[in-house]
């Protein structure tokens, strides 16, 4: 998963311009779709940002938000359609929230956005 990360600014900076946003009250997902995502097969790939705001909390709030995030993007990653770049921007509300509540808003956002396939999920 290391390469599959966006790390710069500039990167974070243009998916927020260029793509799309989808809400709910614990997330929201910018998503912008990305060609260059390519191993060296050819084959595509996601890339994922992770952004969580200081009025989210102290660093351990913060921090145990990202980990709550970045494990069920992991375990849900399989199912979605490759080729974007993907930025998740915790709201507040993810302090008093559970693992099972930050994978289900995780999964309704996939699912707005169009890039979930129930078909690859099923089969894990």
């Amino acid at each position: 998963m290391k390469g599959e990360r966006l790390r710069k600014n500039v990167e974070f900076r243009s998916v927020y311009r260029r793509g799309k946003s989808f809400s709910n009250d614990i997330l929201v997902l910018y998503l912008v779709r990305s060609n260059r995502n390519r191993d060296e097969n050819g084959r595509l790939y996601n890339k994922v940002g992770i952004s969580v705001s200081k009025k989210v909390g102290k660093s351990v709030t913060r921090s145990r938000a990202k980990r709550l995030i970045n494990e069920s993007y992991r375990l849900n990653s399989k199912g979605l359609r490759p080729g974007y770049n993907l930025v998740f921007v915790a709201r507040s509300a993810i302090k008093e929230r559970e693992y099972k509540d930050v994978q289900t808003a995780m999964l309704n956002l996939f699912k707005k956005a169009g890039i979930y396939n129930n078909d690859e999920k099923n089969s894990n």
